[in-house]
């Protein structure tokens, strides 16, 4: 019985470590997201592998109430659904300082990521993730942002 569930293990790895994928080695563009009032991000993404990719975001918020900026580093493991398909999963951290009428300070926080992408034929990569964000040092109510984005990339 052991042998024959660590022979479907090693199959379905098999099957998933097989499917051919395509990470551009750059990708630059912007995240459009709530992010806890930041909106959009500048982003950027730059593959290390064949299915690992670092992806750098730079938010920034400018409104009579609060000025903030922040600067998040995930990194990405992709795996490939379909043809220009793929899902991907990814842990990070981050930093960035807020200043309103009451308080200013900095902020330190871990980040995580998972979502789905369709990478065009034409150098133009969409896509849509969640990313929870843990800490915040008082920037984030009870240490915890969360945002849902769609992203629109240029591959290079």
């Amino acid at each position: 019985m052991k042998k024959l569930i660590l022979s479907a293990i090693m199959l379905v790895a098999l099957a998933f470590s097989a499917q051919a994928q395509e990470i551009s080695k750059n990708a630059l563009g912007l995240r459009f997201g709530d992010n806890n009032g930041f909106g959009g991000e500048l982003s950027y993404q730059r593959g290390l592998s064949s299915d690992n990719r670092l992806e750098l975001d730079l938010g920034w918020r400018n409104s009579n109430d609060v000025d903030a900026f922040k600067l998040t580093g995930i990194y990405q493991w992709v795996w490939n659904i379909e043809q220009g398909f793929n899902w991907y999963a990814g842990v990070g951290a981050g930093a960035g300082t807020y200043s309103n009428k009451n308080d200013s300070n900095s902020f330190v926080y871990a980040a995580g990521d998972i979502g789905i992408e369709y990478n065009f034929p034409i150098p133009l990569l969409i896509s849509l993730d969640f990313r929870p964000e843990f800490g915040g040092s008082g920037y984030y109510k009870n240490n915890y942002g969360s945002d849902v984005a769609l992203s629109l990339r240029y591959q290079f």
